[in-house]
């Protein structure tokens, strides 16, 4: 495993499936990029690569029992994809976590294991 491959997880500390996939790289001897996307969401052009690296849609990457995305379901689903991701941007609490992304792509961390493959 190359323990100097740049990697990036997308870390709520609040969620016990990230807690749990930031354990599983520090157990390999990763040191990633902790990007606490709640205080810091990414910017339009970091949020279309991870989705581009994930190969999802903006709809795809939201989490679907959070209010946020209850309460404007409808107003979201017929919006473009890159008003999607700004919305994503306002409302970082949608965005699935954790995320881990490497040069090889990327990985929503259900269940945390799905993040290995894109780190050896």
């Amino acid at each position: 495993m190359n323990t100097h491959m740049s990697v990036t997880i997308y870390h709520n500390p609040r969620c016990s499936k990230s807690r749990q996939t930031l354990a599983l790289l520090k157990e390999r001897g990763i040191d990633a990029d902790v990007v606490l996307y709640l205080d810091n969401p990414p910017d339009a052009t970091a949020l279309s690569d991870v989705l581009e690296k994930l190969d999802i849609s903006a709809l795809e990457l939201m989490r679907a029992g959070e209010d946020d995305y209850k309460r404007c379901h409808d107003k979201v689903a017929v919006m473009s994809n890159a008003e999607q991701i700004i919305w994503l941007i306002a409302h970082p609490k949608v965005i699935q976590r954790p995320i881990v992304v490497t040069v090889k792509g990327a990985r929503i961390g259900r269940p945390p294991e799905s993040v290995l493959e894109i780190l050896d």
